[in-house]
């Protein structure tokens, strides 16, 4: 039975149940405290914790998953994935135990002709929580199981909670007899891999408070709604249903771990390594196209560095499979051609999703070359210094930092027949893992209890007006100081402010929010910011700059017009600019963000390279033609399909309702899903002009413009500097840039006379210099400050033709310099010096350290700096001191 046969066959038997069949949510998470949805349960928080009222009793859903808390177990077992499936089904208040494990039962043990999933009911093991009596009685009950076959266990596997104050409960997992084969008998209490979970059934019917841990929490009353929340996993049933060992062999997987088997040469099956690699590819790459298909690009923080990681540890796995060239655009096919039925957006969208995965591994295998040179001179210096290890250090610099595998450093080094100190390298990855788990502990906390906003959302969606309106009369429903609900707020006091209806723009779609007041009967309140804490509420943060306001007031919205029509204005010139790149770079220059506000705009979009001056002048002029044009902007609400079927673009990233507001500009010219506020005609954009393009990753560019009146302005800026330049120049307006040039010619030609005149005069003081030279120990000795030099190269050059005219002699010269502003010192020793044991590396080090800074380089010749100018004299005291204790 194939994965999606089994997926629909489960939609099937819920909708003919009368749930409602809800779509994935995106893998991107909604919750600012998660990277990914991570779980089935996540888009269905806000509902399980009443924080926004069920627009539904009972639903189910396939809803796709990114885990990747156990990444280094990924190809190791036979059920661990950082992509996975999981199919639920959902309660709000509707049916609960019974029906929960009616449903389940009859779904699994139904016959495939019936629709079912055809288990056979001798192979079915059940857990529930250790005091669930209820639920132990009604599997007995409706599914029939003996006592043997039906564990009680603890908290720590069988009750489920957010690890957060709030709903929690019991559950009751499904376990599938594997035989034994695959280990030892006693059910899932004794041996979860021959009885591998398919679904767990959770059971949220109490409220807990004071968690001190998973295990640990005083519950404290039943809740009044309860709810179902179960989770079957596709892939786990999949690979029971279709008879292989383990996930990576279902059908959806397998297709790419075979392409690497074709691309390696090598046999799946036969050594134990190769199998976990080639499974950590199939699942890898599965992953890293799902994300892309999500709108995640790979980047050095965030979801877009899961997800670089992720690709690159596929890519480190093929090249230990012994293939070091380009693997992606076959890979990354077959992972397509697998899921497309499934997720048809990989194929409709895989210009962009191929462009994004074959230039990461290219710029990846580009890193391992650049890194493999890094790590071949800590190699050699090493072993120069007499050393066994490579410091942990260094292999942290190139992990962190040039992202080499340190799998890859530990092989490198081991052929060199060093070890490398990796008990340092753990502590600087734990002391990086505690950093980033406190900044994610603290955005967790910044946003912890949500809950504070359901008595308000349980009120109905707020209702903005500001699409046709700049004041808006309103009531006050609620007011927040620092998270905890008030009665009221007095002056100087910053509050959350909660009303009915609003005419200030919440910020979302890349705009930012309104600027305005709030003001009622006695108090008036600037507006700070204005957000949508959940779904369908508006929360103003306000200061209260006179009087006190009130919970049940009345309260008037009013938006700063000016700052409104100039947002509107760059908002609509966004989508312009949208246009103008399609039409001059082509359909795959997609959307991948933007940002709006009061004069100004900026852009992401999808593409490898630079713009020449001339696509950028033909982008702007395209925009402001339409401008020009005076194009209709128009707007209107309609079904995502029927949206979508128009052809209205949508962003990445952003979470669309059954119901879209899409805007045209020009009609179908440009048409994008959009909630934002828009200018009536193009013509009252004003003006774009476009002041930057840059890389915001390897294959995303951002443009940004001014826009409206903050356009004419930089350009009035601009046409005055001209002004200045053509009348200090005595050049007219059209010969200026030639004019320029002339002199840039004219400047470096004067600074390359200058620097030969500086060369010259170091040059200069070579006999004098040779003169000085004096002994320390068994070493001829120069140790010189020059003063200022125009180069550290001057200086370099000087050091070794002082060097080379001591003579055969062991010879050391160490100069310093100050180079604009800095300090530098060059150490040079000759064959034998460095037979005596005087290294310049290490002479330079112990140089740089006086100067407050570092050193480092060959043998023979090498150079330290820093940033204190005057311990120069120090600094080659300390090379003296060494020389005389060699």
């Amino acid at each position: 039975m194939k994965t999606a046969e089994i997926a629909q066959r489960y939609l099937d038997f819920f909708e003919k149940n009368d749930h409602v069949i809800v779509p994935s949510a995106s893998l991107v998470s909604d919750d600012p405290s998660l990277l990914f949805t991570v779980a089935g349960m996540v888009p269905f928080i806000p509902y399980l914790n009443g924080t926004v009222p069920p627009p539904y009793r009972r639903a189910a859903d396939v809803q796709k998953c990114i885990r990747t808390n156990d990444i280094e177990e990924v190809g190791k077992t036979a059920r661990h994935g950082t992509f996975f499936q999981m199919l639920g089904n959902w309660s709000f208040g509707d049916y609960f135990k019974e029906g929960a494990i009616s449903y389940a039962w009859e779904l699994l043990t139904s016959s495939e002709a019936d629709g079912g999933l055809g288990f056979a009911e001798r192979d079915l093991w059940v857990t529930v929580y250790e005091d669930d009596d209820e639920a132990a009685g009604l599997w007995q009950r409706i599914a029939g199981l003996p006592v043997e076959r039906i564990q009680r266990l603890g908290r720590e596997d069988n009750y489920w909670s957010t690890g957060q104050p709030g709903p929690a409960g019991p559950c009751s997992e499904i376990y599938f007899d594997r035989g034994p084969a695959y280990g030892r008998e006693g059910g899932p209490a004794v041996d979860d891999s021959r009885f591998t979970e398919i679904w767990n059934l959770v059971f949220m019917q109490y409220a807990i408070t004071n968690v001190r841990s998973k295990i640990d929490f005083d519950i404290v009353g039943e809740l009044p709604n309860k709810n179902i929340d179960t989770g079957m996993g596709l892939e786990r049933v999949a690979f029971i249903k279709q008879g292989v060992d383990n996930m990576y062999e279902t059908d959806q997987v397998r297709p790419v771990l075979d392409r690497a088997v074709e691309l390696s040469g090598r046999t799946y099956g036969a050594v134990h390594e190769d199998d976990v690699r080639f499974r950590v590819i199939a699942d890898h790459v599965r992953s890293s196209l799902m994300l892309l298909s999500d709108g995640v690009t790979p980047s050095n923080e965030g979801r877009g560095y899961i997800l670089r990681r992720l690709m690159r540890r596929s890519i480190r796995a093929m090249r230990l499979l012994g293939v070091d060239g380009p693997t992606f655009p076959d890979l990354f096919t077959a992972s397509r051609d697998a899921m497309k039925d499934a997720y048809p957006v990989v194929e409709t969208d895989w210009s962009r999703i191929s462009q994004y995965a074959i230039a990461e591994e290219e710029t990846f295998l580009r890193t391992l070359a650049s890194g493999s040179t890094i790590l071949d001179l800590a190699v050699s210096q090493t072993k120069d210094a007499g050393g066994s290890s490579i410091a942990g250090e260094e292999a942290f610099l190139l992990h962190d930092t040039y992202g080499f595998p340190i799998d890859l450093t530990l092989e490198v080094a081991e052929e060199a027949g060093l070890t490398v100190d990796r008990a340092a390298f753990d502590r600087l990855m734990h002391e990086q893992r505690a950093r980033a788990k406190a900044d994610a502990k603290s955005r967790k906390r910044a946003i912890a209890d949500l809950s504070v906003y359901s008595r308000y959302r349980a009120q109905g969606e707020t209702i903005f007006t500001g699409y046709s309106d700049l004041e808006t009369e309103s009531t006050v429903l609620g007011i927040l100081v620092d998270g905890v609900s008030v009665d009221r707020a007095s002056g100087g006091q910053i509050a959350e402010v909660i009303l009915a209806e609003t005419a200030l723009y919440a910020e979302s779609g890349g705009q930012v929010a309104d600027k305005g007041v709030i003001v009622g009967p006695g108090y008036e309140l600037d507006v700070l910011d204005v957000q949508k804490p959940v779904p369908g509420l508006v929360s103003h943060t306000v200061e209260v700059t006179s009087g006190e306001v009130g919970v049940g007031q009345p309260a008037t919205t009013v938006v700063d017009a000016a700052n409104r029509r100039a947002a509107r204005q760059a908002h609509s010139a966004t989508h312009l600019v949208h246009a103008a790149l399609r039409d001059t770079l082509g359909k795959t220059a997609t959307q991948a963000g933007s940002l709006n506000r009061a004069g100004y705009m900026r852009f992401d979009f999808s593409w490898g390279q630079a713009l020449s001056d001339a696509t950028k002048s033909e982008i702007e002029e395209i925009a402001n033609n339409a401008v020009r044009d005076n194009l209709e902007v128009t707007t209107r609400v309609l079904p995502l399909d029927e949206a979508k079927a128009a052809g209205a673009m949508a962003l990445f990233g952003e979470k669309y309702g059954s119901t879209v507001r899409m805007v045209d500009i020009g009609g179908p010219w440009s048409r994008e899903l959009c909630a934002g506020t828009h200018v009536s005609t193009s013509a009252e954009i004003g003006l774009i002009s476009l002041v930057g393009e840059s890389s915001v990753g390897a294959s995303n560019r951002r443009v940004e413009a001014l826009v409206g009146l903050d356009a004419f302005r930089s350009l009035a800026a601009e046409r005055a500097i001209v002004s200045q330049l053509t009348s200090s120049l005595k050049t007219p307006r059209d010969q200026l840039a030639a004019r320029i040039a002339d002199l840039q010619a004219q400047l470096k030609a004067a600074e390359k006379k200058i620097a030969s005149f500086e060369a010259k005069s170091l040059g200069d003081r070579l006999p004098a210099l040779v003169g000085s030279a004096a002994t320390v120990g068994s070493h001829r000795v120069i140790a010189e400050s020059l003063g200022a030099a125009a180069s550290a190269d001057d200086v370099r050059s000087l050091a070794l033709q002082a060097r080379d005219r001591l003579g055969s002699d062991a010879a050391v010269v160490a100069l310093g310099a100050v180079v604009g502003e800095r300090p530098v010192v060059v150490v040079a020793t000759n064959d034998a010096a460095r037979a005596a044991g005087a290294k310049a590396g290490v002479l330079a080090k112990a140089a740089a350290a006086a100067l407050g800074g570092g050193g480092g380089g060959r043998d023979d010749v090498a150079q330290g700096g820093g940033t204190d100018a005057a311990a120069l004299p120090a600094a080659l005291a300390a090379v003296t001191a060494a020389l005389g204790g060699a």
